[in-house]
């Protein structure tokens, strides 16, 4: 697919990163636009999840530029992408459970100061009525679904341009799910760019606009969400062999 070089908000140019010794991210490239879903697709240990953590900070690129909106920022703090307007939601549960809803909410705004955190809660909170219902209860006692949706919500706080998203269906209803993709897909479409990991591939896809299958680290497909839902081989995008199972069209 021909992208316009305006319309590039994440572009990763010949990435190499990984622990210590052992690098996941091989080379990798890639690009994904401004206010649209991108879903990284591929096995265990492909590199899904080590992408979103290089493009946080939480880990250094050996090699290669990971730019933002044509700014390299591979490398730096996460306070200083924060502020470039990248928020993280990472795999499982990360709430403290013996605070209240609201007091996660605040903690999630310590980089704006309480004024602006306070003003910015309740027009967060409309996106999830069932969390709004529970303001005064302790985090610990939502539901999973509830979790996850304050969690989002935290990230919301900041405005951010950018989400990254971590298999955000882990432990939730198919119900839950749908609602979780529903808000990304509304936040996409007022003009959040949102790079998730997913591994609920099929319901990913839907509200999707592109697929990049990785394999070692390396991208090995990227094609429009739509094309590939029709795919017969859509299964095996995501175990495995994705350059065995359709060109990589728009590479």
């Amino acid at each position: 697919m021909s992208q316009n070089h305006a319309d590039i908000c994440i572009e990763f140019d010949d990435v190499v990163a990984g622990y210590k010794d052992f690098m996941i991210l091989n080379n990798l490239s890639f690009k994904a636009r401004r206010g649209s879903i991108t879903l990284l697709l591929g096995p265990n240990g492909a590199g899904k999840s080590t992408a979103l953590k290089t493009l946080f900070g939480l880990l250094k690129p050996r090699q290669g530029r990971i730019l933002l909106d044509g700014v390299d920022v591979g490398g730096a703090s996460q306070k200083a992408l924060l502020a470039h307007g990248i928020a993280f939601v990472p795999q499982g549960r990360n709430l403290f459970g013996q605070l209240t809803v609201y007091e996660n909410l605040e903690l999630g705004g310590i980089t704006l100061g309480m004024k602006t955190t306070h003003e910015r809660i309740p027009e967060v909170l409309e996106f999830f009525p069932r969390v709004k219902e529970r303001m005064n209860s302790l985090a610990s006692s939502l539901s999973g679904g509830e979790q996850k949706q304050l969690e989002i919500g935290r990230a919301l706080l900041l405005r951010p341009k950018v989400i990254l998203i971590d298999e955000p269906s882990i432990g939730l209803s198919p119900i839950v799910v749908q609602d979780v993709f529903k808000l990304l897909r509304k936040l996409a479409d007022q003009g959040t760019t949102v790079l998730m990991v997913e591994q609920n591939v099929k319901s990913a896809l839907k509200i999707s606009d592109e697929a990049i299958a990785l394999e070692s680290g390396r991208l090995v497909l990227q094609r429009p969400a739509s094309e590939l839902l029709d795919d017969p081989h859509i299964e095996r995008l995501f175990l495995g062999g994705a350059h065995q199972a359709a060109p990589a069209a728009g590479v």
